[in-house]
Order: C-alpha cells, then structure tokens, then sequence
C-alpha cells in the first residue's frame, strides 16, 4: 500500500485528471444519450447496436484493454439471441486484484415527448443537470467508469497492473433475459475478485451511498375474462359481472386499508434506517398536496425491507373510445418488489394463489409474460467494501451513507451464484431527483464528478493492492 503522503498526492493528482477531463466526458455523455438505444421488444435494436458500438469506440479509445468486442447471447433456452453488450478485458500482473465494472447502455422508453421539457434524446443542461433520457440510468454510469479509467492512466500510466473487465449490458432495462447465458458463456473472461455494479443512487447531491439491500422484483401480465363479448352496459349492467369490475375488486384485494401488501406468503424483513421523514418522501416522490404515504413502519424500511406491489399499465378502452358495453377482458401488468431473504419464485407462487384464490364472480384468471428477479443483501465485512466507502469519503469530503434501494437489480443473484468468491459493490451516479425511467431524467453533473472521482480512487488504490 502507498503511505499516507503518497496517497494524498496521489488523491490531488486524480482530482486533477477527473476536473480537466470531465467537459469530454459530459460531451461523450450526450452523443451517447442522442442514440435512443431502447431495448424493448417494440422498439427498433439496431439503435442498441449503434450504442454498443459507440461505446467500443469510447473502450478502445482507452488503449489499454487486450480485447474489446461485441458479444450477445442467447435468451434462455431459445436460439433468439440478447441484445448486444460490450466485453473489454486486461488481465492481472504482479498479484495485482481484478475489478469488474458493469453498467448498462439501454435506456427506458421515453414515454410521451410533451412530459419531456426538452426532447428525452437531445442531451441538454439546465443549471446543473444534464436532461435526457439514459443521461443518469444509465450511461452516465457507462460514462463514469471510462472517465475514471481515463484518470487512472493520467496518473498512473498506461502500464498499471491492476486487471480490468468491463461489462457494459445491452437489455438490462429489458429484463437481462439474455444476462446468465452471457455470464457463462464469457465466464473466463469476467471472473474477477471485486465487482462494481454502477446502476444505484446516493443520499442526495451531497452525499454518497453505497447500496446494501436491493428489493427482487416480480412482474406479470394479469388477464381477467367474465363474458364471451361485449355486451350493451345498459341491457345488461347490475347482473352481468364485466372484467373491469372483477378487476378492480381482486386488485383491491392485494393491499390492506394503510396500504401495506395483504398478500399471505409475501414476507419483510429487518434492516438498520436512517432518519427520513415524510417530508423527505413527499419532497421527493412529489406527493401532491395532502397526499400522505402508504404502509406502515420508518420509512426506508417500506422502500428496503418490505414487498411493495404496483399495477404499472391496464389495456383497456380509453375514456376518449369508451362505448356502452361491458368488457369482456381486461390485462394489468403487475410489478411487485420483493423483500430481502424471499426468493422471487416463492414470492411469485405466494402472489398467484392469492390472485387465484380471490378472483370474484368466477372470472377467469390467466397470468403470463412472467419475469423474475432474487432480492440481494451485501456482506460488508469484505475488504472492497471498506475500500470503496474509503473512496467515496475522500472524494466527496463526507463519509457514505449505507442504503437500501426500493428498486431492482435482479441480475446480481447471477453474478453471486456463478461468481461467489467475489466482493459485489453496488455504487451509482444518481441521486433522488434524478428521476429514472421519468420524464425529464437527468444527471447532477457534480454528482458525476464525484462518482467518476470516488472510482479513480478506488481503482488506483487496488492497482497498489496485492
């Protein structure tokens, strides 16, 4: 290890190299941004595979990887093949660790351009954030590993012997279907001893975080069927049960009168919180006046230890269409968070008895378009952990702060089950208004600063590790 006065000379000189490079990184930022690389099934792949190329070019650009490529994989057991993701490696020298950095450059649909108070794919600042869509989830984390490489060199040269991997996804806003048969199909190559998953937030704009506890995730295409057709609302209404009714009353069977899941089998757990009042979550959940919160219990424990279940689209006549009839069919999608220490199997299975169970008037139930993720905890006894807080304390000039996330990053169960000897950390460039997968998505351009500066630090502290 370096001595203390080396290693404040070292931290000076970083800080110098992520400052003077930071105006291209924001700029290589944006072009990337103006690729609308959405990789949903509706949308068209081949701007995820300009991104992906964009991003080699950015890779290779580095000059110090042995290999940089263009993979995909196949989606389960199917010959379709995943989008495409960028694989780039270095190996080890001298003892030296390998660090994994992974992020993904797939972004969200865009949602309707009139939310938008600028065009989601033209890149542009507002005060001191960078609006687009992709600018903070999460290109901005593809962005902040390349930029903080680029320091490492700056500082340390080119011939450094730290081993490096970098794993940049191309569908994880898509499910990462394809994520697991990338992993064993490249995993030679992505074996490392410490990885760093670039895709959470911190605290606030001043604070960093490193993120302990993420929430799995259950979610399913939810189909109600009570007539064979349509049928005149007004022949027929008050004895003819219709699919929206029967919806809305199995769906106002999931939750109990404070909000809380009532789901038998769904299960919570217990986590050490911060302080945060329900100030803080109106302010930033942007609560509309005299709306209060749901649930019970502090606060971050609802958004870290507890299932949370949420109906995020119903195909249904819009009211601008709506006729006289009483529908026949009606489909919600369902998106449930589920709790450390529960697999997403038994959280699914618990969900769909429940759903079976109390399906009124006999309506018929079907449930399809399944996908699922393991919630994850990290172990924070390894040295990497108090490593990157280490980092993150030097760079930010305040210690972090321990989180959980309501969100999810299912693809880590993946990564603990085939690569279980290495130290996962969960690290991010956003922060609570940065407003992923929301109109108006944007980047605090301080808050990349510091992020790109807490993993130069890290990474030039495990290039002096043995």
């Amino acid at each position: 290890m370096t001595t203390s006065h080396d290693d404040a000379s070292t931290l000076t000189a970083l800080t110098d190299a992520v400052a003077s490079g930071l105006p291209s990184a924001i700029a290589e930022l944006a072009s990337l941004v103006r690729i609308p690389s959405v990789s949903w099934a509706a949308f068209d792949p081949e701007n995820v595979h300009k991104s992906a190329e964009a991003v080699v070019e950015l890779v290779s650009g580095l000059g110090v990887f042995e290999s940089v490529s263009i993979s995909r994989a196949a989606i389960g057991t199917s010959e379709t093949l995943g989008q495409p993701a960028v694989l780039a490696t270095r190996a080890a020298r001298n003892g030296r660790p390998t660090i994994l950095l992974y992020a993904h450059h797939d972004v969200q649909p865009p949602g309707k351009d009139d939310d938008w108070e600028s065009a989601p794919f033209e890149p542009t600042v507002r005060g001191d954030r960078l609006y687009g869509r992709g600018a903070a989830d999460d290109k901005a984390g593809v962005m902040a590993h390349i930029a903080a490489i680029r320091a490492l060199v700056e500082t340390c040269g080119a011939d450094f012997d730290l081993g490096l991997v970098l794993f940049f996804e191309g569908e994880e806003e898509f499910g990462s279907r394809s994520f697991k048969n990338f992993l064993v199909q490249h995993r030679a190559e992505l074996a490392a001893d410490v990885i760093v998953v670039a895709d959470s937030d911190n605290w606030d704009i001043d604070t960093p975080a490193l993120t302990v506890a993420l929430r799995g995730n259950v979610t399913f295409r939810l189909t109600v069927r009570t007539l064979d057709h349509a049928s005149h609302s007004g022949m027929f209404g008050g004895a003819a049960p219709d699919a929206m009714l029967a919806m809305i009353r199995l769906l106002s069977t999931l939750h109990d009168d404070a909000g809380s899941v009532a789901v038998a089998g769904l299960t919570s757990t217990e986590g050490d919180t911060p302080h945060y009042p329900e100030s803080q979550l109106s302010q930033e959940a942007a609560f509309l006046d005299g709306v209060t919160s749901i649930g019970t219990g502090s606060i971050p424990s609802r958004l870290w230890y507890q299932p949370s279940i949420t109906v995020t689209g119903i195909d249904a006549p819009t009211v601008a269409n709506a006729s006289n009839t009483l529908l026949p069919a009606v489909s919600v999608r369902v998106s449930a968070r589920i709790a450390p220490g529960q697999s997403a199997r038994d959280a699914f299975e618990a969900m769909e008895r429940h759903i079976r169970d109390n399906a009124p008037f006999g309506a018929t139930i079907e449930i399809d378009d399944i996908d699922k993720g393991d919630p994850f905890l990290v172990d924070t006894s390894g040295w990497a952990v108090a490593e990157v807080k280490r980092a993150m304390a030097d760079a930010w000039g305040v210690e972090p702060v321990e989180t959980g996330i309501g969100g999810s990053i299912p693809f880590i169960s993946d990564l603990v089950e085939l690569f279980p000897s290495a130290q996962i950390l969960v690290t991010g460039v956003e922060d609570p208004d940065s407003r992923a997968h929301s109109p108006n998505e944007s980047l605090h351009l301080g808050v990349f600063r510091r992020a790109v500066l807490t993993e130069a630090v890290l990474l030039s502290r495990l290039n002096s590790r043995g």
